[in-house]
């Protein structure tokens, strides 16, 4: 098992090299006039251009510029934000608990109500249930992120008002912030009407978020039940008279969550994507936000920070899925 995680990591330094590769040519052949002009707007000058040039590094040759990146990235330095001039690894981090617990919460949805449609689904085959549930799947989808994320809050916000349409909290909630994620917060300094109103906040943004994962685990887990249903030992366990949850949990479940597990690792870390435009809808001031706005001001080192921040929790979260099967199937060994 060590041994494998250790080989594992070794590999992410390839791939993580030659992402930055990629990344470097990519932002700076991103469509318009640099990032001085877009930092500078009207009073651009080519004089005030020039110096944000000098200063960045902007006109040194190529090979200087991605060779001084890839030294910052060694030693743990991500740059400063040209927009901001704030060092990209604190305004990262600054922000991650945000989009970490709308991701936690987007991913608790569709996992929590998404493994037993998909389990319903494949129970009852043919049936209207398995009907509404594929055809409620493919919808989900097909459904762009920001589009649903707008109707959601059409709906139960402007139109009905069950549910509060942007922001974490209240802002006239005086909430202590200890750990920067605002639901636990409110549970170790034990202001509850804090929490309460974190999660109130969380709901729309996290099903918005959470509704494609949500659709891919109902059509994955329902597939892999059916698989599993059609095996000899599940017909046997069945023919002995053996109680139906106890046949679903010991024999059909536990064998049909290797590529559940597999998708929900996966989509985890699609969650981050998700998250910009998410975010922007509903204001939350979190990672995603904070690229969505540094892509319009052409902000290199936040791009760059931001993927290669991303490709590491992508990777390592892989792994974390891969070590995971040998837990889930004590026959799936991992060396």
């Amino acid at each position: 098992m060590v041994r494998f995680v250790l080989r594992r990591l070794a590999l992410m330094v390839p791939v993580l090299l030659g992402l930055s590769i990629l990344l470097f040519v990519w932002v700076r052949n991103l469509p318009g006039d640099g990032p001085a002009r877009s930092l500078l707007g009207n009073r651009a000058t080519p004089e005030r251009i020039e110096a944000i040039n000098q200063t960045y590094g902007f006109n040194d040759p190529i090979l200087e510029q991605y060779f001084r990146y890839v030294g910052s990235l060694l030693r743990g330095d991500f740059l400063d934000s040209i927009r901001t001039g704030e060092p990209v690894t604190q305004s990262f981090f600054d922000r991650l608990p945000v989009t970490v617990e709308l991701g936690a919460a987007a991913l608790l949805f569709a996992v929590v109500v998404g493994i037993p449609l998909g389990y319903l689904a494949a129970r009852n085959q043919g049936r209207l249930l398995d009907t509404l549930v594929v055809s409620g799947s493919l919808l989900g989808v097909a459904t762009p992120v920001f589009f649903l994320a707008l109707l959601l809050k059409l709906v139960f916000a402007n139109w009905l008002g069950w549910l509060p349409a942007t922001f974490r909290q209240d802002p006239q909630i005086d909430a202590t912030e200890v750990t920067g994620f605002a639901t636990l917060d409110g549970l170790l300094t034990r202001e509850f009407d804090a929490t309460w109103d974190a999660v109130l906040h969380l709901i729309l943004p996290a099903v918005a978020l959470g509704t494609i994962p949500l659709a891919i685990i109902v059509r994955i887990t329902r597939a892999s039940v059916a698989e599993v249903m059609q095996e000899d030992y599940v017909r046997t366990a069945e023919s002995k008279g053996l109680p139906r949850l106890l046949v679903s949990r010991r024999h059909v479940l536990r064998n049909a969550m290797l590529p559940v597990a597999t998708t929900i690792g996966l989509q985890t870390g699609l969650l981050f994507s998700g998250a910009v435009l998410t975010e922007t809808v509903f204001g939350f001031e979190g990672v995603g936000k904070y690229l969505f706005t540094s892509i319009s001001q052409r902000d290199y080192p936040v791009l760059q920070g931001y993927i290669i921040f991303i490709a590491i929790i992508y990777s390592l979260i892989n792994l974390l899925v891969d070590v995971l099967y040998g837990v889930i199937d004590p026959r799936v060994r991992v060396s």
